[in-house]
């Protein structure tokens, strides 16, 4: 007990103590929540005895769970294998295989990534006779994602439909649920909506899960969403042993349906609840905290705390405005690089947050522009490889033969003689017939012999031929390790073969090899158990879980990405109205809220170094805006902040470059005294505003907006350009 212990603060403590009945743990940015759970289950495992068997603790990601676990088989030295702990649809899907078939959920079911999910609306579009292009298949899904967070099946959705776009998403809705049923699939959010019902409709499995869990701990409460808070309830009804622990001033994902009211009336729920507030900050400068506090302390949604912490007051806050996103970029590659250089910090000490995607483009362009290493987060890029996703189809297929995208992608991958035209045709007659494509194939295997077959005779046989490869696929993977099946359908399929006939096939099949090692990773259970292990892990990681954890290299983020996540320096840049807070926001007072908060957790990232960055204007998303400065800046106390002054451009680092025509040693052009937004005049083109300039192969490159001819690239070596004196 005192191991247990001893390391933690009295709040950290209490909680830890506090296992009876629920328990709400009010816990502020890095104040030891990860620390304070593991330490729980510890507590309850050595002190009170209770087995793993009847724990169970739902993260958010897999790196949380696998590290969450590492750190409680080094703490309770015992053995935790029979612990529950993993992501909510992890846990689901789990409890779905074991008991989903009460509710017509069959055992093999297959789970449909983002990638599957939108490639399946956008035939269901389709077949509905509606363009794709008018009536965005993510945008339809984003919307059936809502309604099954909200426990609405196809035909309520259909019944509550007031507009002819809210007809079209239940019609929608109801043709891809239907495809989804036809291939024994699930989508993420059916494995948590279907947990629900089967607790609901059949209470004799809630009750088996009911007795099994006596301790159940949530993390990050604030971004569970209706369904997911229905679970843990239905879950813990009898013990009422429920531990939350969040931070609604953390909550920023309602466009994910997370819903904040869950925390926020969790003591209204659970009357006898204990709440413990974790408010010392282990990780940020007391500056920095301070600066965080002050921007969340207008939001009305949270629950107040003092966040304080015991380290030094470090640097102020560094404010910095730019003409340009161009200029903006460029400030940060040159501040990066000056505090890199001075060995202060690495590279991979340091990340670049955003409000959104398309402003990593500028970004980007100025960290290639100076050869500057950098990791774009962005996308599970491994499991998005089409040489993996190509194995992976194989592999869904071998275990889930009612699995139509991943047939449809592989029956002629490589070619074997099977076309476009066959496989619609071939999808026609299953949907004709209201089976599978694969049983619609099994039902043309006499054609060879000279059954009746809707289909020539070359693509008969075609067909028939995968159907026998495919049948030997089966029968291996009852007798290989998944290594070695992934190795066995590689070379049987003719697969490696014709990817190494490609220029870059060795890099590619690399990657297949890289597949090769995940799978080793589950070679101690029975085959059957292990591929539908495996399938489910490389479904269900997530971006964050693939982040690279290397130093070599600045992380390019959004912040809605970096939750979570901790750097010594940030860099918050776009801090601007209309961008954050985003322009969407501004007449939704909730809303507005929620970007107080997203801008709250961008500052609570950094841990000694902060940076906000704006631009004066800003082109974004095909449009160009003069903005001003964001609100949020106004709420940070004067004395926290040093330097407003406009950044001018005059980059101090040395640009990267390959010199095709001259000596290595050739000298890069020095920037001249011309900085942004001073006036010019140039022989041809008369006067005008100088917008940027770049370093670019030993030259400057100049953006001027002119008066009379608009905005010219120019080379300084060549223009000529003349300063005009505004005195």
């Amino acid at each position: 007990m005192t191991d247990i212990l001893s390391k933690l603060n009295p709040s950290q403590q209490e909680a830890v103590e506090a296992i009876q009945g629920p328990v709400l743990i009010l816990a502020g940015p890095s104040s030891g929540k990860t620390r304070v759970i593991t330490h729980r289950i510890a507590y309850l495992l050595k002190v009170c005895g209770v087995s793993p068997y009847r724990i169970m603790a739902v993260t958010f990601t897999n790196k949380a769970a696998r590290e969450m676990r590492t750190r409680l088989e080094s703490l309770a030295r015992a053995a935790v294998k029979d612990l529950t702990m993993g992501t909510f649809h992890a846990i689901c899907a789990r409890i779905l295989r074991n008991d989903g078939q009460a509710v017509g959920v069959p055992s093999g079911f297959v789970i449909y990534d983002q990638d599957d999910q939108v490639a399946l609306m956008e035939r269901t579009l389709q077949d509905l006779g509606l363009d794709p292009k008018q009536y965005s298949p993510s945008a339809i899904l984003s919307h059936v994602s809502l309604a099954k967070s909200q426990m609405m099946g196809p035909a309520e959705a259909k019944q509550r439909g007031r507009s002819y776009f809210e007809e079209v998403v239940g019609r929608a809705y109801d043709g891809y649920q239907n495809r989804l049923n036809t291939s024994n699939a699930l989508d993420f959010d059916d494995l948590l909506m279907r947990t629900v019902k089967l607790f609901h409709e059949c209470p004799e499995v809630a009750s088996k899960y009911q007795s099994r869990y006596q301790y159940v701990m949530v993390d990050e409460f604030q971004d569970t969403n209706l369904v997911q808070y229905d679970l843990v309830r239905q879950i813990t009804a009898k013990s009422r042993n429920l531990c939350v622990v969040g931070d609604p001033d953390q909550s920023i994902y309602s466009w994910r349906a997370a819903d904040i009211r869950n925390i926020m009336n969790f003591e209204k729920d659970y009357p006898e609840a204990k709440t413990i507030l974790l408010t010392q900050n282990y990780r940020s400068t007391s500056t920095i905290l301070a600066a965080a506090s002050a921007v969340i302390a207008p939001n009305t949604q949270r629950k107040p705390k003092e966040l304080w912490t015991e380290n030094e007051a470090g640097e102020q806050i560094t404010l910095r405005e730019t003409f340009s996103e161009q200029d903006e970029a460029q400030y940060v590659v040159s501040e990066i690089d000056r505090i890199t250089e001075s060995g202060a910090y690495k590279p991979g000490d340091i990340a670049v947050m955003y409000r959104t995607n398309a402003q990593s483009r500028a970004l980007e362009e100025a960290f290639i522009r100076y050869g500057m290493a950098y990791k774009l987060v962005a996308g599970t890029r491994f499991y998005e490889r089409k040489e993996i996703k190509d194995i992976l189809a194989y592999l869904r297929l071998i275990h889930n033969p009612c699995d139509n995208l991943g047939l449809m992608r592989i029956i002629n991958t490589p070619p074997r003689g099977i076309g476009e035209h066959t496989i619609a045709e071939l999808a026609g007659l299953a949907t004709a017939q209201g089976v599978s494509m694969y049983e619609a194939i099994t039902q043309l295997s006499p054609g060879i012999s000279g059954a009746a077959s809707p289909f020539p005779a070359r693509a008969t046989k075609a067909i028939c031929l995968f159907d026998e490869l495919t049948r030997e696929l089966s029968a291996k993977s009852k007798e290989l390790s998944l290594p070695d099946l992934i190795d066995f359908v590689a070379r049987r399929t003719g697969y490696k073969e014709a990817l190494l006939a490609n220029p870059d096939g060795e890099e590619r099949w690399d990657n297949i090899l890289e597949l090769k090692g995940v799978a080793q990773q589950y070679t101690e259970l029975p085959p059957e158990e292990a591929m539908s292990a495996f399938l489910e892990g490389t479904t269900l990681v997530s971006d964050v879980d693939g982040l690279n954890e290397a130093k070599e290299s600045t992380t390019l983020i959004t912040l809605h990405q970096a939750k979570g996540l901790e750097f010594p320096v940030v860099f918050m840049v776009g801090m601007e109205e209309g961008v954050l807070p985003h322009i969407r926001s501004f007449d939704d007072p909730a809303q507005m809220e929620e970007e107080r908060r997203l801008c709250y957790v961008g500052i609570t990232r950094a841990r000694q170094r902060l940076y906000l960055v704006r631009a004066f204007r800003r082109s974004l998303m095909g449009g160009s805006n003069a903005n001003g400065p964001s609100r949020f800046l106004q709420d940070i106390p004067k004395h926290l902040i040093f330097g407003v002054e406009m950044w001018r451009g005059q980059a101090t680092v040395t640009p990267t470059r390959v010199c095709e025509w001259g000596e290595a040693s050739q000298e890069i052009v020095e920037l001249p005294e011309l900085v942004a937004g001073d006036k010019v005049r140039h022989p041809q083109f008369g006067e005008g505003t100088l917008i940027s300039a770049h370093p670019v192969r030993g030259d400057v490159q100049a953006i001027v907006m002119f008066k009379d001819v608009g905005t010219k690239k120019l080379l300084l070596s060549l223009a000529r350009l003349e300063k005009i004196s505004t005195d």
